[in-house]
């Protein structure tokens, strides 16, 4: 009966101890602070989006105004701007390098800004179409003088004239240097190698041979007998 008794109460639930009801208690009072931080960032959300509607719409019905640069602000407030002016049928940007200066602006449909115009916001300059204007024709004027000196260039690089044909009465039908290849051994002379076309004789040797055959020469002279008259 003892044994029956002591396996119920120990398979009872056992009364909760000071410190368990005050970690509920914190946990229930830290739901109930994220609950009210999200209620109240929701709220901020919708009073900002029906704000920016406002001017949005204020925007569009003043025709005197092309485009509207907004103050730098957070990631979720431009990502609100950006869908507010898309539901609204107009284009919108965002510009700035660092994420605190990161601003938007809107444009026109009829007034979209150009390539030029986006890549000077996006430098962090003004707009100034004059400039913008000037700019564009000194790049104009670049690319056709650009285009003139390679002209130029190709011209030099190919003459009209063939001189080859010009002075054919000179050269004649073709240059030197081509004609060497074309050269043909004189037959008269015989195909014989290079070192057998050379007199290896020295001087002395070749003017005592010359002497050799004039004395020979006298000698034959000489002895030949007289005609008669």
């Amino acid at each position: 009966m003892a044994d029956l008794l002591g396996s119920i109460l120990n398979s009872m639930e056992k009364p909760p101890t000071v410190g368990s009801q005050e970690s509920r208690r914190k946990a229930r009072e830290q739901a109930a602070r994220l609950k009210k931080m999200e209620e109240l960032e929701k709220r901020k959300k919708a009073e900002f989006r029906k704000k920016m509607e406002k001017e949005v719409s204020e925007f569009i019905q003043d025709s005197a105004q092309q485009k509207r640069k907004y103050n730098p602000m957070g990631k979720i407030e431009r990502s609100i701007l950006h869908d507010v002016s898309e539901v609204a049928g107009l284009t919108s940007f965002s510009f700035g390098e660092e994420e605190e200066s990161r601003y938007v602006m809107l444009f026109k449909k009829e007034f979209a800004p150009s390539d030029e115009e986006l890549e000077a916001y996006r430098n962090g300059e003004e707009w100034d179409p004059k400039l913008a204007e000037q700019r564009r024709r000194l790049k104009e004027q670049a690319a056709l003088e650009e285009t003139a000196s390679s002209k130029t260039k190709k011209t030099e690089m190919c003459p009209n004239t063939n001189y080859r044909d010009k002075y054919v009465h000179l050269i004649g039908t073709s240059a030197a240097k081509d004609a060497a290849h074309t050269l043909e051994a004189n037959r008269a002379y015989g195909c014989v190698p290079a070192a057998n076309k050379r007199d290896t004789r020295s001087v002395e040797e070749a003017i005592d041979q010359i002497r050799a055959k004039k004395r020979q020469k006298q000698e034959e002279d000489s002895g030949a007998p007289s005609s008669s008259s």
